[in-house]
This record gives structure tokens, C-alpha cells and sequence, in this order.
């Protein structure tokens, strides 16, 4: 059954305004019997998004309407397409707490749901990772070495795999190779095969899914999905369930990159 589990929403505050009719009406002309809305939830109280616009998740008093529209679309097209209502949360290393909290508070509301990490903390601060080519160059400043950035990417990653946020921390661990968006700009000589080896058999351990994304085929400066292939292969390997997620921001983004996974 043909599934996107990583759709995000007007909900959004850096995406478009199409609607969720929009996009349910389009994955159902591309062959699609279930999608997972999986909208960025607010992040955690307490931290100060440090993207431009801050504008990185949705805000607190948006979830009452957010999750009453996906109620109404579930039943409006109960007969057509499977509809999960979901959220893409952000591991933010340092507000485990404020997270688990959130979890407890929200998560008996969700169908699905993806675990990701695109903020990394660098001594008493945080830089958003995958904003821009610019914003990462700064990044690069301040770490010394590309491959720095890398390793505390993976660091990161794995810490949030393995840390506890409750009963309700999602079990689908979203883009595991984001910090490779801007590789052709910014390229590193290794593959990093042993600490990703490391994060597949935590994800392994924890009877996680992974999120096998489109989106960077998309992005000029990566060209590939997140994971490549030989992840994927390596993941499928262990048995890890692999998930496609087109990480649509606009109606036609959606099944971006599907042609290019290892799995159809």
C-alpha cells in the first residue's frame, strides 16, 4: 500500500498555503492510500528558534485547529485515503523535559508521528542546520571543519534515539542524513560509515522505523535521499522498516524523490 508518511501542511509556518484538500485531492491521483500529515510542532518552550524568521514550527495555540481540520478531513475522505494526523518533532538537545512534557500533553491525539533533528547545540548555543548554504558556512566558521558539523550531527542524532521522552516519543526517526543537504558546497571526504552504521543498529534496537525522504533529490545541493542508497540497503539489512516521505511543503512536492528510493 502505496504510503507518504512526512506531509506537511498550511500549517507551516515556511511552507505554502495550499490546502489540505490540495494535497489530499493530488495523492490521490498519484496512487496514494494513506499519507501521514506530519506538521512541525511548536517547539519547545523555553528555546528561542534561531532561523531568521522564526518560523521553524507552528505555534502553540494553532493545535486545537490544526488537529479539528484533520478530524474533519479523516471523515470526509474515510472512504478514499487513510489520513493520520501527525507532527514532525524536533529533538533539541538540552529540553528533553520540555519535550517529554509536550508528548504527554498532545500525544494520545496523534496517528503518527517522526522524531528529527535539525537543531544542533554547540557549547551554549544553537544553529538551525539545514536553513541555508549561508547559514551553514557560518556554521562551518564556528565548528573549524565541515566534518565537525558531521559529528555533531550524528552525536546528536543518536542521543535522540536513545534518550526516553516518554511514552509517547515518536518511533520513526526522520531524514537521518539531513546534514548532507548542502554536500556539493560543502563536501567531506568520509562517509561517516561507522557512526551511521552505529545510529542504524540504536534505531534497530528500539524497534524504531526510519524515514526513507525524497526531498533532497530535489535540493540542488544534495541530490540524493535521505538516507542514500547504501544506508538504505544497510538499514533493510537489519530489517529496519523504511517509510517514504516525500517531506512535501507544496502540493507539488509530493512523491518527490520516489523514483530514486531502493524500495517502491
Amino acid at each position: 500500500m502505496l504510503k507518504d508518511g512526512h506531509i506537511h501542511t498550511p500549517f507551516c509556518p515556511h511552507g505554502t498555503k495550499d490546502g489540505f484538500e490540495e494535497y489530499i485531492e493530488r495523492a490521490i491521483e498519484l496512487g496514494f492510500r494513506e499519507i501521514s500529515f506530519t506538521e512541525h510542532a511548536p517547539l519547545p518552550k523555553g528555546f528561542e528558534d534561531t532561523t531568521p524568521k522564526k518560523d521553524s514550527g507552528m505555534k502553540l495555540e494553532q493545535l486545537e485547529e490544526y488537529f479539528a481540520k484533520i478530524d474533519q478531513l479523516k471523515d470526509r475522505f474515510s472512504d478514499r485515503l487513510v489520513i493520520n494526523c501527525g507532527f514532525e518533532v524536533d529533538y533539541i538537545e538540552g529540553f528533553e523535559e520540555e519535550i517529554t512534557s509536550f508528548l504527554n500533553q498532545y500525544g494520545s491525539r496523534l496517528d503518527d508521528a517522526i522524531l528529527s533533528v535539525h537543531f544542533l547545540k554547540h557549547g551554549h548555543s544553537y544553529d538551525c542546520l539545514d536553513y541555508s548554504p549561508e547559514a551553514f558556512e557560518q556554521m562551518v566558521k564556528k565548528y573549524g571543519t565541515v566534518e565537525d558539523i558531521y559529528q555533531n550531527y550524528y552525536r546528536t542524532l543518536l542521543k535522540s534515539i536513545q534518550t526516553d521522552l516518554g511514552p509517547y516519543k515518536p518511533k520513526r526517526i526522520g531524514h537521518i542524513t539531513l546534514v548532507r543537504k548542502f554536500q556539493k558546497r560543502f563536501p567531506v571526504q568520509s562517509d561517516f560509515r561507522n557512526v551511521i552504521m552505529t545510529v542504524l543498529q540504536a534505531i534497530k534496537n528500539q524497534g524504531y522505523e526510519m524515514d526513507y525522504n525524497g526531498a533532497g533529490t530535489a535540493k540542488p545541493l544534495c541530490r540524493e535521499t535521505y538516507p542514500p542508497k547504501w544506508v538504505a540497503e544497510e538499514a533493510s539489512n537489519l530489517q529496519i522498516p523504511l517509510v517514504y516521505g516525500s517531506d512535501a511543503h507544496q502540493v507539488k512536492e509530493l512523491k518527490q524523490g520516489h523514483d530514486a528510493l531502493l524500495i517502491k
